[in-house]
């Protein structure tokens, strides 16, 4: 695998298994973007085959973003090397923007030939991410894996009409249609422990709930010391629930490790163990 992925992080990295559930959870401070970055990079860039016949372990990849635009992944691909739009122009990679679009108006929102949403209701959402994989199911049977940035955006911008039980039946929906999917949503204290308001109540539900169907879970947080030069945050990797559920090869490879990791102001991230 490319030097560009940290040596520790090549297993959990690597192509999920079938109908697996990743959840990366971040807080304020300790962004998840570089790690969603990595699973992209991971996803798509492979070494080369020898003859010029799909291979059975070839992905393609929908990333659905609801905080960041096309033209962030884009830059920021760029710097590991990763071409998104050559990716998009071989259907094996195709972005789902559900920032730009959701509170403009239809006629300004969305090219004809854009996947964006348009409206936050979690029916549209369903569609058009459905319409975003079948575009790539419809080139050859590649395993698709679904890549969803920030969902829980969803409960801050739907006026008390989408709750945690809502994009619990969407998610379940989504995941019958790719291969594997891969979430990445806040879990900062005040909204997983507060549980005063309906969207505190709502987001710890969310969290806990998709916890509990997670393979595994890669948390990223703030050192508890403080800020440090050359530390950024500490990175946990925690075996969830369903885990047991699935074969011993799988259990060895996502070893639970709290690891640290800094991330450079080109873009670099170097990931390593306590004390190194």
């Amino acid at each position: 695998m490319s030097s560009r992925i940290p040596p520790l992080l090549e297993p959990y990295l690597a192509l999920p298994p079938e109908a697996s559930l990743i959840l990366l959870t971040s807080v304020l401070g300790a962004s998840s973007n570089w790690l969603v970055l990595r699973f992209l990079h991971s996803t798509l860039i492979r070494p080369e085959p020898l003859s010029e016949s799909p291979r059975e372990d070839d992905a393609k990849l929908v990333l659905v973003s609801f905080m960041r635009d096309f033209a962030f992944w884009k830059e920021n691909g760029r710097r590991l090397g990763l071409d998104l739009e050559k990716f998009a122009s071989k259907k094996r990679f195709a972005f789902v923007d559900g920032l730009t679009g959701l509170f403009l108006p239809k006629i300004s929102a969305v090219r004809s030939e854009e996947n964006t949403l348009c409206s936050p209701e979690f029916a549209a959402v369903s569609r058009e991410i459905q319409r975003a994989i079948q575009g790539l199911k419809d080139t050859d049977e590649s395993n698709i894996v679904l890549v969803i940035d920030q969902l829980d955006l969803l409960l801050a911008v739907g006026g008390g009409q989408i709750g945690a039980v809502n994009l619990g039946e969407m998610l379940m929906g989504l995941r019958e249609e790719a291969h594997s999917t891969i979430l990445s949503i806040s879990a900062d204290y005040p909204l997983v422990s507060a549980n005063q308001t309906p969207l505190e109540k709502d987001h710890a539900a969310l969290v806990l709930n998709i916890s509990h169907e997670a393979d595994f879970i890669m948390s990223l947080r703030l050192l508890d010391t403080g800020t440090a030069k050359d530390v950024s945050g500490v990175l946990r990797v925690t075996v969830g629930d369903s885990i047991e559920q699935v074969s011993q090869g799988i259990q060895r490879r996502t070893e639970e490790k709290e690891l640290l990791y800094f991330v450079g102001g080109d873009g670099g991230v170097k990931v390593f163990e306590r004390g190194q």
